[in-house]
């Protein structure tokens, strides 16, 4: 172990280090501070800046909305430290905002799309009634709402490349300044301990990361209170914001342990070596995800403790589908104390699976619009749809450590010894490999997306087909369903084709709601797709 002489004059180097990265993105800092918001101002999103409705959700993209990987997209958003390779000179902040602008302005179109006339009046958590001229047959929105709805997914939109941008240029600077190699030279000081240098090494470069994109977090946060879509204080949101930094770097100081030892072990095929060691931490992480993690964040009871009769309407959809899941696997998800919006999921694996309910959706739709929800997540739990997006992630894991094994070498060889890294299994690597495993998992999100709304897809033909003569005219109550949960949400009405290709975990909300009241094979004599009725 260093003296304590070296050790502060280490922390010494990493302050005045840290001050020079301070200095260097203070642009962006005030970019966000003042241009951001006259820039979407000028986009149309002058509601940004007055007291407005909004959401608390990103627009069908929440971390669950990727095929339920929530524990898996905390590592990744948190050990990926987000940042681009190609952008290894010291290109102007004032350009990189430039480029950020440019960027939304191709995304996003000026003008308001046309919005549809209504053909009801919107009456949210009503519902459906029988008679002709109230049926939905297309998502409709006030006048006010559906400027709301525009202005807030829009904002919502820009504040996701806004954040890429912005921890792209932080890793980058981390590198070019020496501060992963400092961080680096502090964790050796520390101890002579590999163990305890990760310890120190990888919180800290995880952490130091993350507070940069602190920001942009806290202006969505902002924004969600703003439009009332979120409920929750700021002393609860920062303490959330601080667990989920806890998990994220803990689980990212025992794959780094791992990776090391996979470099060591096998400095040539490493990445396959971490990747089939990986696989495993990460689906036990998935497995007690329910038990562990998520009650860190909500809180969760049985669903027949408070609503036993929607229990008993439900195991009549689980009758029709064929499974027995037990009523202790049946949870409600106390969300309304920190979101207005409405949601349900299937998480879990094995002895751990279990479908949850929020609070919320049950409160503001019918009892038959909740058992189509809860129809649709049968539906993922039925067609394999966390198994198969497991595999999907692993797939695309082993692509990402091959392009990262092969990026890590050729970066090294070009700004190894510019940025004091001089090995693969250098601690200050690390950063490198979270710098390339960003770009790679932010060029990668089209396939991602595409590939979970498929499943979507099919878990909205699962349900409609599930409470098909089981809940009276079935078709209007999933699309007054769909017409609800877009009224609360503040659903983007009609997003850019290109941002529905690039983040859209699910189809649009009016693309579903025009599908779901469409629906009916039986009407043409038809065959189901995946459910038949007995007999059969």
């Amino acid at each position: 172990m260093a003296s304590v002489g070296a050790i502060a004059g280490v922390c010494d180097e990493i302050s005045l280090a840290m001050i020079k990265l301070f200095h260097r993105s203070l642009p962006i800092f005030l970019g966000m501070i003042f241009v951001l918001p006259v820039a979407l101002a000028a986009e149309g999103h002058d509601g940004l800046l007055t007291n407005s409705h909004g959401s608390a959700e990103f627009v069908d993209c929440s971390p669950r909305a990727w095929l339920g990987w929530r524990a898996i997209y905390t590592l990744t958003r948190r050990a990926d430290a987000n940042g681009a390779a190609g952008m290894m000179g010291s290109a102007p902040i004032a350009a990189s905002l430039t480029w950020a602008q440019a960027r939304v302005s191709v995304l996003l179109p000026q003008t308001y799309p046309e919005r549809p006339t209504p053909t009801q009046p919107s009456v949210p958590g009503s519902a459906p009634r029988a008679n002709a001229a109230s049926r939905t047959e297309q998502f409709t929105l006030s006048n006010e709402r559906y400027e709301k709805a525009v202005r807030y997914s829009r904002a919502r939109y820009v504040l996701y490349f806004v954040s890429e941008l912005l921890t792209i240029v932080v890793v980058i600077l981390f590198l070019q300044l020496g501060i992963a190699a400092k961080f680096r030279d502090f964790a050796e000081c520390v101890s002579d301990n590999k163990f305890l240098q990760g310890l120190v090494f990888v919180p800290l470069l995880i952490v130091s990361v993350d507070f940069f994109d602190l920001p942009v977090r806290a202006y969505a946060h902002s924004l969600s209170l703003r439009y009332e879509q979120s409920v929750q204080g700021w002393g609860s949101w920062l303490w959330d914001w601080s667990k989920e930094e806890l998990l994220g770097a803990g689980l990212a100081f025992v794959l780094v342990l791992v990776l090391r030892v996979a470099m060591r072990r096998s400095p040539r095929r490493w990445w396959f070596v971490f990747w089939v060691l990986a696989l495993p931490i990460l689906l036990f992480t998935f497995f007690i995800s329910p038990w562990f993690i998520d009650p860190l964040f909500n809180k969760f009871e049985p669903l027949a403790a408070k609503y036993p009769q929607l229990t008993a309407a439900m195991e009549k959809v689980l009758h029709r589908a064929g499974l027995d899941i037990p009523t202790d696997r049946m949870f409600l998800m106390e969300a309304s104390k920190k979101t207005n919006s409405i949601n349900a999921y299937v998480t879990g694996i094995g002895a751990s699976k279990r479908v949850v309910v929020w609070d919320n959706t049950i409160q503001k739709l019918s009892t038959d619009e909740t058992v189509f929800i809860f129809g649709h997540e049968i539906g993922h739990y039925v067609l394999g749809h966390n198994r198969n997006g497991f595999l999907f992630f692993a797939a695309l894991l082993f692509v990402a450590l091959y392009l990262s094994y092969r990026g890590l070498h050729w970066a090294l060889d070009r700004w190894g010894k510019d940025w004091h890294i001089y090995s693969p299994d250098d601690w200050a690597a690390v950063a490198v490999l979270l710098l390339l495993l960003q770009v790679i998992s932010f060029l990668a999100m089209p396939l991602v997306s595409s590939f979970s709304r498929i499943q979507e897809h099919a878990a909205d033909v699962y349900g409609l087909e599930l409470i098909h003569g089981i809940v009276p005219d079935s078709e209007e109550v999933a699309a007054h369903a769909f017409q609800v949960m877009g009224e609360f949400d503040l659903a983007d009405p009609n997003p850019s084709p290109i941002i529905t290709f690039w983040l859209y975990s699910h189809p649009p909300l009016a693309e579903r709601l025009v599908f779901a009241h469409g629906y009916d094979p039986w009407a043409k004599g038809e065959q189901p797709k995946y459910v038949r009725r007995a007999g059969e």
